[in-house]
């Protein structure tokens, strides 16, 4: 393993040492864009797309090949995510384990558990209200969070 050593949790494989366009890549731009969209509409978030396009297309990264990265191409076709990925899936965690204490309210082990979850939820909301990615009026609500999680990842707007 060349550089650091890694600390727990950080089992990921490494991303190619020079961000240049490979040899192997048989799809052009355009293509790589409608795949991008397919796999969008079909539900699947930014990093999951990553994620197929590497291992069933053979792409490694987008963004030496198209110029852009994953959520760029997607607002360039009119879908815009609700609220960036990290914080949808904690968002949906918090939803299910808020299901999950409606049926066992005994549960002190997921209450605490749903305490902890909310506070990183408040933490990250901050973060992207520092960075202008969130509005400066948006707040986790967990009536809000259930709409959001149920309306899925994108919305589609009329470009």
């Amino acid at each position: 393993m060349a550089g650091k050593r890694r600390k727990k949790g950080r089992s990921h494989s490494t991303r190619p040492a020079s961000p240049t366009v490979p040899k192997w890549v048989q799809y052009d731009p355009e293509e790589i864009e409608e795949i991008i969209v397919d796999l969008a509409r079909k539900g699947y978030g930014p990093s999951m797309i990553g994620i197929v396009l590497r291992d069933q297309f053979g792409i490694p990264l987008v963004k030496p090949i198209i110029g852009k990265t994953i959520t760029q191409v997607l607002e360039e076709h009119c879908m815009k995510m609700v609220v960036p990925e990290d914080l949808f899936r904690l968002m949906e965690k918090a939803v299910n384990l808020r299901r999950h204490l409606e049926e066992h309210p005994k549960d002190t082990h997921a209450k605490k558990g749903l305490l902890d979850l909310e506070s990183k939820i408040r933490r990250l909301v901050n973060y992207y209200k520092e960075e202008g990615v969130l509005p400066e009026d948006w707040k986790y609500n967990p009536q809000q969070a259930k709409l959001i999680v149920a309306g899925g990842l994108y919305r589609e707007e009329k470009c």
